[in-house]
């Protein structure tokens, strides 16, 4: 790579210009990133222009960037509009590159084992290498946008740079020698398939498709010296253009010297005898038997092929760490003076947290069990604590930053709410709780009248369902929507609301992503006084967006008392509206709600009609197949349909897995494969 490229800084290209709080958001970031702050929180409302904030903020600061997303179908959208913001620079995608993965475990109850199955997506482990070969790179201009994949066990970038290939036009060097090169980095010969990851051999020239570009490379020799260097197109095998020299990566993450191989496969040699003893010792004859067979096929393979099934649960041996020494992860790729954004931390920092406690609870069984020796606990994700040190400036990225953030950035918030569309924070009212349902129906008529829809929030479930009732015999058209409904039930739920279906939705936690609806005018909440779960000021902030998509928008808060925290909510909300309505009168805004035409809100819910072919062919109305139903549903389904659908399963799969539930699990797991592979990220 010439230095030029190395030297690079970060060029923001956009049409848009910071509007309202942004400019003011980008100077205290920046400011607070050179001056070495360790950790910031931006606190930015939906439609705010977060993305292209902290786009400035990096494009000002000029450091390597990693950016986690709390999903990968989000990290998706962040990378695709980073890709638009700096089209000259790396952005670069990093997530789990399994399509679907069911990981490996055991349920003594029924003495079930479950294998481990997956899939890999060939397209996003180009993409992973690609940001792993983008930062060892040496360049400075990098932006790796990820899931929390990148805690996650990855090879050691000293021994992955070790055995980078490095190739100069007009150097001393044999083919036999390269072709020995490229087999020890994992690449394949195939002289009649030129993919990625493999190489081919003409007479006097090498062709090699390098395994995280989209591009390949001509070696040309004379006699045994390198003549000549070329990029190829693959697709034609036509010449690019000639290069002076040419740098391969290994083909995959885990790559291992020989002589660690031999090193570790003694290592694990020492391991087994030893747990072996203590299993006899134990009685446990049968789990003796089962880890000795198991180990043994392992080592062979690893004998004989180099490498294993399953050879990441040996990484502690290959790498050579000590017992509990955290693994190498993503981190270890970056120069020490990254920076790292969280998006949506309130969500994602919790996530990150979970992984190690749940990682460790599965593989304990299976090494008591003697299905993994004990070493395989430290193939893991980063714990919490190492992951805290790793990172040595992070902004966080959220509408309703948690404590946690809060606390990291010492208490102070960079604030964005001001929106380019206009739109306020609704006006909150308080009202008695006497009266409260003759209240609510009176405010209820109003708006059906004006054709605006409600949203209303009780205490518990036996409350929502009594409110349902009641509000049927008087004729007003609602629903519940209750914990137990999944994700396609409440695509159609919601669609109906938006199709006047229905005018009233009523449930105990409206929190879950994809009420943000602009037909909502009102958000009624009873017994809002109740303090706990719900009735705190972050709950309270969030329920009281719900109607900010709308200009006529209005909450009202039904109480005997204003507690502290709908005081917070209250006077929060109006301040927030008094720096909108400022801004928007001396910039002439009108705020208008944006509704979609019938049509749109047809077509973009229109799952919800699959949904219905879906209950009927439950009853036996047509044959089943729910694999093909679910297609058909995806293929209806807008982008912003997908990413809502998909984060309530990933909320049930994650919630199934925690519960031991393998089997719910995995089937949550191989749906949500099929919809992200309907969303095509490969475009971005």
């Amino acid at each position: 790579m010439s230095k030029l490229a190395l030297n690079r800084k970060f060029e923001l290209v956009s049409d848009y210009k910071p509007m309202g709080d942004q400019p003011k958001a980008i100077a205290e970031l920046t400011e607070g990133v050179l001056r070495g702050d360790k950790a910031q929180t931006l606190l930015g409302v939906t439609g705010s222009g977060k993305t292209f904030t902290i786009s400035n903020v990096i494009a000002n600061v000029n450091k390597p960037t990693l950016v986690i997303s709390h999903n990968k179908t989000l990290a998706a959208q962040l990378y695709g509009e980073f890709k638009q913001f700096f089209p000259n620079n790396a952005v670069e995608y990093f997530i789990s590159y399994y399509d679907f993965y069911q990981p490996e475990a055991y349920i003594p109850a029924t003495d079930k084992y479950i294998a481990k199955d997956f899939r890999i997506n060939d397209e996003i482990d180009r993409l992973r290498l690609r940001a792993t070969s983008a930062l060892l790179s040496g360049r400075r201009d990098v932006i790796v946008v990820s899931s929390v994949s990148c805690i996650y066990g990855l090879g050691s970038p000293e021994e992955w740079a070790a055995q980078v290939i490095t190739i100069e036009q007009g150097e001393a060097r044999t083919r036999k020698s390269l072709l020995q090169e490229l087999v020890s980095i994992h690449y394949t010969r195939n002289d009649s398939e030129f993919t990625r990851g493999k190489f081919r051999v003409r007479g006097d020239s090498i062709d090699i498709v390098p395994a995280y570009d989209d591009y390949g490379i001509r070696v040309e020799f004379f006699g045994d010296e390198i003549d000549a260097l070329y990029l190829l197109d693959i697709k034609t095998g036509n010449v690019i253009e000639q290069v002076e020299r040419i740098t391969i990566y290994p083909a995959k993450q885990f790559v291992t010297m020989e002589e660690n191989l031999h090193r570790a496969m003694r290592d694990i040699q020492t391991e087994l005898a030893w747990r072996l003893s203590v299993l006899r010792d134990e009685g446990k004859y049968v789990e003796a038997q089962r880890l000795e067979e198991r180990t043994k096929y392992d080592l062979e393979m690893m004998r004989e092929l180099g490498y294993c099934s399953g050879i990441e649960n040996y990484s502690r041996h290959l790498s050579g760490r000590k017992e509990g020494e955290r693994p190498y992860c993503l981190f270890d790729y970056f120069p020490d003076d990254f920076l790292v954004v969280i998006d949506e931390s309130h969500v994602t920092i919790p996530q990150i947290r979970a992984m190690y406690a749940g990682d460790r609870q599965r593989k304990m069984v299976l090494v008591e069990h003697g299905f993994r020796l004990p070493s395989a606990l430290d193939n893991r994700p980063l714990k919490f604590e190492e992951f805290e040190a790793l990172c040595p400036q992070t902004i966080f990225v959220s509408a309703t930053p948690a404590e946690y953030e809060l606390r990291r950035s010492g208490g102070v918030v960079v604030e964005q709410i001001i929106r380019p569309t206009g739109l306020l924070d609704p006006d909150i009212e308080v009202r008695p709780v006497k009266h409260q349902i003759d209240d609510l129906l009176e405010e209820i008529r109003q708006r059906v009248e004006q054709g605006d829809k409600i949203l209303v929030l009780t205490l518990t479930k036996r409350m929502s369902e009594d409110l349902q009732d009641y509000l049927d015999r008087l004729g007003i058209r609602c629903q519940y929507l209750h914990s137990e409904i999944k994700a396609l039930e409440r695509v159609q739920i919601l669609r109906d609301l938006r199709m006047n279906e229905f005018d009233v939705l009523i449930g105990v936690n409206l929190l879950r992503e994809g009420l943000d609806l602009p037909e909502v005018s009102l958000v009624a909440i009873l017994d809002a006084d109740k303090e706990g779960f719900l009735r705190d000021k972050k709950s309270l902030l969030q329920i009281a967006g719900r109607a900010a998509r709308n200009a006529n928008g209005k909450v009202i808060l039904y109480a005997d008392k204003i507690t502290a925290s709908m005081q917070q909510v209250i006077d929060e909300t109006r301040r927030r509206r008094q720096l909108q309505q400022a801004y928007n009168e001396t910039h002439g805004i009108t705020p208008k709600t944006i509704k979609k035409s019938l049509e749109q809100v047809i077509t973009s819910t229109s799952v919800a009609d699959a949904n219905r072919k879906l209950q009927k062919e439950r009853l036996g109305i047509q044959s089943f197949n729910p694999e093909n139903v679910l297609l058909e549903v995806m293929s209806q389904m807008t982008t912003e349909d997908k990413l809502k659908m998909l984060a309530d399963m990933y909320a049930e799969m994650y919630d199934a897995a925690e519960k031991t539930e393998y089997e719910r699990a995995a089937y949550l797991r191989d749906e949500i494969a099929r919809l992200e592979a309907t969303l095509d990220m490969r475009k971005s």
